[in-house]
């Protein structure tokens, strides 16, 4: 699947969110000044998701002070990202993507070599959609942990 790039539309979903109740990019677009970060992760309740939302969760004060809202995606059915998100106290919308489509259309969806393995799965990534709908920065393969803190340079959030 091809990645995203700065510059090109981000692809609009409507999903089913952790809560049962369902978020589009559009809807959640608006309320944010400077944009959304939309991250997909591989599966909730792993150590390594589990860091990257509670990451997420703690700088979530300061992005949505600098203006951005957070958006989780994973292809897990929403009664797991239920379980997770009370596990961990997430404070922000989880979105299931059973079907893989938005994890496809960003580039977030594909083939992954994992301990010398190869099969097909989400690709850790961050993209942030700009407030008109276009995306600002793009980022695939990243790290679990110290991918907020990075992010937060790249978008120059003390």
């Amino acid at each position: 699947m091809a990645r995203l790039t700065p510059g090109q539309t981000a692809p609009d979903f409507t999903l089913p969110t952790a809560d049962g109740g369902s978020l589009s990019l559009t809807e959640v677009l608006p309320t944010a000044e400077n944009g959304v970060i939309v991250y997909f992760y591989p599966a909730a309740g792993t150590p390594g998701c589990t860091k990257e939302a509670c990451d997420f969760r703690d700088s979530l004060a300061s992005l949505q002070g600098a203006g951005y809202a957070v958006v989780g995606v994973s292809p897990d059915p929403v009664t797991k990202l239920a379980s997770f998100v009370e596990a961990e106290s997430l404070t922000f919308p989880l979105v299931s993507d059973v079907e893989h489509t938005t994890l496809e259309a960003y580039g977030a969806w594909g083939e992954k070599k994992n301990y010398g393995r190869t099969y097909t799965g989400v690709i850790r990534s961050t993209v942030v959609v700009a407030p008109d709908g276009t995306v600002a920065l793009a980022q695939y393969n990243v790290k679990a942990t110290g991918h907020v803190a990075k992010l937060r340079r790249d978008l120059k959030i003390d």
